[in-house]
């Protein structure tokens, strides 16, 4: 799973631009006829995102001008991948030349031999030896390089300040365990006027996606360590569920209506009426920009319980059919739109405050040494959001463990949603029989591969 906004959402379907035109397939041949290398790129920003399409437009303009001997065919989508569709794209032979896939992707594209190895021609990425180890590491299977990173999210727990100062509690002072997360969201809900203390997701796989977040959070994990065997059966799982459990029937904190997503819950924050959810950082802007919330307003805490916290992002893997002139091509494509620091579609921080997009988000950081230090330079430089706000978010993540997603994440997830669904709709709900049901499943699931 990832996090949201254009380029990480879960809702909608992938559609070839109107732009390309050839099919959204891959392994296009050279353009004979013009002398130049066509590649097929996805994750265009839809038209709908006006300052963002604008940005992906102007960045591949200055690209083709730069390497007039390239034709970059963008193919725009909503979102970037769409877990429903994405495997049918692999098999039926439709995926771009260059494609977006999530951390969780990297293994599987590579097990279904649907990825091109780029190990020859990585050293002609310059910024690849910047990156961070560990990110590079999640697109590397069995010592080749299958996919480049892009960007990174941590979870962490973001929180109304107007409400909690109305509530009586610290604003500087967020929670840091869960029973504090329970007590503060208690307060919260007291308020009334249709506020709510705490919302979670429990559809569409969301609920299973925050459940290992929050089992992360406790120090348990959904598998083993060899990926062979469900380890939600226990203390710790049971704990995410009672924690829930009380919540929603004892305390009466996280509302009456359940089955959200994260439209919903992003909407109820928007609005002033929720104290705390978790998310990632990129959230803040669309709660301001979409859904009616203030900078201000809007803080991040670290992941309550101390433990540990669930990272994700995404990266480009390349199709196997694409040709070693495409593979040297979007290897500078990429280079140009995404790792350079302080320029290029993430990275024109001066671009994006000129246009009043966020600056100074607290997002984890992709590259290192003179990379980084540029990088973070340029983004202190145009920083237009309340960065105080986040402190104590960067602060706390020095000291969790950063855990990404379990294998077959999708399938896991669609399976322990029905567990959080059921926890907070039915007051009765037996969470020991849940995770044992829960826990067969998933082994069922991992024993398929």
């Amino acid at each position: 799973m990832s996090s949201t906004g254009f380029r990480r959402t879960l809702l909608a379907l992938i559609a070839c631009s109107s732009l390309a035109l050839t099919a959204c397939g891959a392994g296009d041949e050279d353009d004979s006829a013009s002398g130049k290398t066509r590649i097929t790129v996805n994750c265009m920003p839809p038209k709908s995102a006006k300052v963002d399409r604008r940005f992906f437009e102007e960045d591949i303009a200055s690209f083709e001008k730069q390497n007039p001997d390239i034709d970059v065919v963008p193919h725009d989508a909503f979102p970037c991948q769409d877990p429903k569709t994405f495997d049918a794209k692999l098999a039926g032979g439709q995926m771009e030349d260059v494609f977006y896939t999530y951390f969780t992707d990297a293994r599987h594209v590579v097990d279904i031999n649907q990825a091109a190895d780029l190990t020859p021609y990585v050293k002609e990425l310059k910024s690849y030896e910047t990156i961070q180890q560990q990110l590079r590491d999640i697109y590397t299977v069995d010592g080749k390089i299958y996919g480049i990173p892009r960007t990174g999210y941590s979870m962490g727990l973001i929180y109304n300040r107007a409400l909690f100062e109305k509530a009586g509690l610290d604003p500087d002072q967020p929670p840091a365990t869960w029973d504090e997360v329970r007590e503060a969201a208690r307060k919260i809900a007291v308020l009334g006027d249709g506020t709510v203390g705490y919302a979670d997701y429990s559809a569409q796989n969301q609920g299973g996606w925050h459940f290992t977040a929050e089992l992360y959070s406790q120090g348990g994990d959904v598998v083993s360590a060899d990926g062979k065997k469900a380890t939600v059966d226990t203390p710790e799982g049971r704990a995410v569920l009672q924690t829930l459990h009380d919540m929603r029937w004892t305390d009466e904190s996280m509302g009456s209506k359940q089955l959200l997503v994260i439209n919903d819950v992003q909407q109820m924050m928007g609005s002033g009426k929720l104290g705390m959810y978790l998310a990632a950082p990129d959230n803040v802007p669309i709660l301001v920009k979409e859904k009616g919330a203030d900078y201000e307003d809007i803080a991040i805490a670290p992941m309550p319980g101390g433990e540990a916290t669930l990272v994700g992002g995404d990266g480009y893997m390349f199709n196997k059919k694409a040709t070693p002139e495409q593979i040297r091509a979007g290897l500078k494509w990429l280079d140009h739109m995404f790792l350079t620091p302080g320029d290029g579609f993430l990275g024109d921080y001066a671009r994006a405050k000129k246009n009043d997009a966020p600056v100074g988000l607290p997002e984890p950081r992709l590259f290192t040494g003179a990379a980084d230090e540029k990088d973070q330079q340029v983004k202190q430089a145009n920083a237009n959001v309340p960065v105080e706000n986040y402190q104590a978010f960067l602060a706390g993540n020095q000291d969790l463990e950063m855990k990404i997603e379990p294998p077959n994440a999708q399938q896991i997830y669609s399976v322990l949603d029905g567990v959080v669904s059921a926890v907070l709709t039915k007051e009765d709900a037996d969470i020991d029989q849940l995770l044992e049901d829960a826990s067969g499943k998933i082994d069922g699931i991992l024993a398929r591969g």
